[in-house]
């Protein structure tokens, strides 16, 4: 769905993810958030009544739920996946991402963590639900492919921490030389894992 097809109130979440990826928690204005979403001034205190703390845990469990879907997405495209097949295709999004837009936007629930896990507790709680609702349907989908059940939830958390990582060190250089490197570097032991008894 197009930001424009969305109810204001969808896209003024949708905005906050966008302005906090780009720019962090602290940087991000509510009235920025609203102009850039096209929506009225007053449907701030309308939707979020707890304001920008609202605000910014809903965006943050928006991009929880966007990763996830994400994931079916990506296997949906494949005739026969496996683990390093998944990862290449997450990583494959932001390697396009930055080649096509630069390297201005990160991930929001990085840049959440990052600005508020130390300062504001429900920020920290909406971040790590949006990491685990990124994790549990790669660790599933990681299980169907045959990785061993116990290892899954491992792997999967593996996955997500080496790509959050190759995305920082990509804005950083202004470089996908990162993202390529865990790609081709994970790739062969995630295949492996699939292979071994549990």
């Amino acid at each position: 769905m197009a930001a424009d097809e969305r109810e204001p109130r969808e896209r003024i979440v949708f905005s906050a993810a966008q302005l906090i990826r780009r720019d962090g928690v602290a940087a991000t204005g509510m009235r920025e958030v609203v102009a850039h979403a096209r929506a009225p001034r007053g449907s701030l205190q309308h939707y979020f009544p707890g304001g920008k703390e609202q605000l910014v845990n809903e965006a943050v469990e928006w991009a929880g739920r966007y990763a996830s879907a994400r994931i079916g997405r990506f296997l949906s495209t494949m005739s026969r996946p496996t683990p390093g097949s998944l990862f290449a295709a997450m990583v494959r999004q932001w390697t396009d991402e930055f080649q096509t837009a630069g390297f201005a936007g990160g991930c929001p629930v990085a840049a959440a963590t990052v600005d508020c896990a130390d300062s504001v507790a429900s920020t920290r709680t909406a971040s790590a639900d949006a990491f685990a609702a990124w994790r549990r349907p790669i660790a599933r989908e990681l299980t169907g492919m045959g990785v061993p059940a116990r290892r899954a939830d491992p792997l999967a958390t593996l996955m997500i921490s080496a790509l959050e990582g190759a995305i920082l060190m990509a804005r950083a250089e202004r470089s996908v030389r990162p993202l390529r490197a865990v790609a081709r570097e994970l790739g062969p032991f995630l295949d492996g894992c699939a292979a071994q008894p549990d």
